[in-house]
């Protein structure tokens, strides 16, 4: 029996996103979770956006290539693309309505120092200690002088009034995770990821997260903090990580692993797809297309997805 086509999309529902970095073309992981994000928000009514992370490591003319590439293999999004650095006003907006609550604080400790800091009982090794958290102002001064002996501003991390928080992902269920004293904006005045993604994600009415699994340790301060700035907090769905036969994650060292690098070599996009569709239980996809309407959240395994050395096979 033909499987029946996913109702059309909805904003009133909420919407999805996809939500890559630029710095450098997407591989066959990140294309296999851009797919899922799409055919789950497509398949839920939801509207589907992009977004455009561009805070760190941009490369030229990545953002045009995995723009391209998401097109090729059959994905659509509803309006114009997001660039995350043109979101500044917001994402100071957001840490303003916070310092007005009083949960930031300056932090005026090095990368070096928290990392050769005890931690707390408990705590992850390079988590946060806490050091600047209680200054006096006295401390503060000279918390102040030494940054500006360092060239740099005190980073803002927030007063954290929580120790963990629980988030409903679709395949992990309910995760309860760490919240710390997170970083909103860095010493270098970049605004931090999960103060941007939190913002981003919102005002895009974004209310379904789906993402690698490498970030599910992150959705619980993520979660608390829309929280403190009273947005809503989304429901999430983390896609097992696509890794190499050594267990390492995916990357540009382990060969042709990008669409491009694929057509390169004379592999065309639907067999790319495939590939993907293959990993899912879907034999035969030959488009995004194909996976929006054969595949059922459900069935997605929980382990990562081993990539095997890709051959083309010689034609005729």
């Amino acid at each position: 029996m033909d499987t029946p086509s996913p109702p059309p999309p909805s904003p009133s529902v909420g919407a999805g996103r996809y939500a890559p970095s630029p710095s450098g073309d997407l591989h066959l992981g990140n294309l296999r979770t851009a797919i899922l994000a799409w055919a789950l928000a497509r398949r839920t009514g939801r509207t589907f956006h992009l977004r455009i992370e561009d805070l760190d490591r941009v490369r030229e003319g990545s953002e045009e290539r995995q723009l391209a590439d998401l097109a090729a293999l059959g994905l659509d999004w509803d309006g114009e693309v997001v660039r995350q650095s043109d979101r500044g006003a917001a994402h100071d907006a957001a840490i303003e309505r916070l310092v007005g609550r009083g949960l930031v604080f300056e932090c005026y400790c090095t990368r070096r120092e928290i990392q050769e800091a005890p931690s707390a009982p408990h705590a992850p090794p390079g988590a946060y200690p806490g050091t600047c958290r209680d200054l006096t102002s006295s401390q503060r001064a000279t918390g102040r002088a030494r940054m500006r002996e360092l060239q740099r501003e005190p980073a803002l991390r927030l007063r954290a009034d929580v120790s963990e928080w629980a988030v409903e992902d679709l395949w992990a269920g309910t995760v309860t995770g760490a919240v710390d004293d997170l970083v909103l904006r860095r010493g270098d005045g970049v605004v931090a990821y999960n103060l941007a993604v939190v913002v981003d994600d919102a005002a895009a009415g974004v209310d379904q997260v789906t993402r690698a699994d490498d970030l599910l340790s992150s959705a619980p301060r993520q979660a608390h903090l829309a929280h403190l700035l009273g947005l809503p907090e989304p429901g999430y769905a983390h896609v097992p990580l696509a890794v190499n036969t050594a267990g390492a994650r995916l990357a540009k060292r382990d060969g042709a692993v990008t669409l491009r690098d694929r057509l390169e070599r004379g592999e065309p996009v639907a067999a790319v797809v495939a590939r993907i569709g293959d990993s899912l239980g879907l034999p035969g996809c030959r488009t995004a297309a194909d996976v929006l309407e054969r595949w059922e959240p459900s069935t997605l395994s929980p382990q990562a997805w081993v990539v095997q050395p890709w051959i083309v096979q010689p034609s005729g």
